[in-house]
């Protein structure tokens, strides 16, 4: 695994402080996999007739895969099938989850300090889908709270995934760090009343 070591410090000393729990997004912060998700929403919106910019994708990094699939079809004027959600994941699967790498500078920061705070996931995917990366990453057993979709009613930028993780860990959400890539993440740790860090921005 490469580690940008520059990176790395920086993030270590943004996250220094009276911190109970780290909780992370997945994709895009702990695993380099945007643009295989982009190609799995490309191809299966292919399918219905849906040429799709993939600047979408970033916008709504985060979000619900069933939620990002009324977003196409509000934006696009097309009536996707429910089982859209489930087809793109099925993609995402079989042809990606497998050769998914790291961001080394993150994966490395939840090493450093598992067994020293909290150690939560925050994800707008599929429970099966997160268990799969975090195990490929090779670091599902440091993981102790997994919050994915359908965990909530609402999912980012809403506080209540945030929230959930906290509850389950037993921290005050004031107490948490909240680590992302996307606005939409960001939005709902500030909404739960967490800190939070753009790993994209570091």
């Amino acid at each position: 695994m490469e580690i940008d070591q520059d990176k790395l410090n920086k993030l270590t000393k943004r996250t220094e402080g009276d911190y109970a729990a780290f909780l992370y997004d997945v994709d895009g912060t702990l695993a380099d996999n945007i643009d295989a998700h982009k190609q799995s929403y490309q191809e299966v919106a292919a399918g219905y007739g849906v040429a799709l910019d993939t600047d979408l994708i970033d916008e709504t990094a985060g979000w619900p895969t069933v939620v990002v699939a009324k977003e196409i079809s509000r934006r696009y004027g097309v009536e996707l099938p429910e089982t859209f959600a489930a087809e793109k994941s099925a993609v995402f699967f079989e042809k990606f989850i497998d050769k998914t790498v790291p961001v080394g500078f993150v994966v490395q920061h939840l090493k450093n300090h598992a067994g020293k705070v909290r150690i939560g996931i925050v994800s707008g995917g599929s429970r099966t889908t997160v268990t799969r990366t975090l195990t490929v990453l090779g670091i599902i057993d440091q993981v102790e709270v997994l919050v994915c979709a359908g965990d909530t009613k609402l999912g980012k930028p809403h506080a209540d995934p945030f929230l959930l993780a906290a509850r389950q860990l037993g921290v005050e959400p004031a107490r948490c760090i909240v680590f992302e890539d996307g606005q939409p993440g960001v939005d709902g740790a500030i909404a739960a009343g967490m800190d939070w860090v753009r790993v994209d921005q570091i």
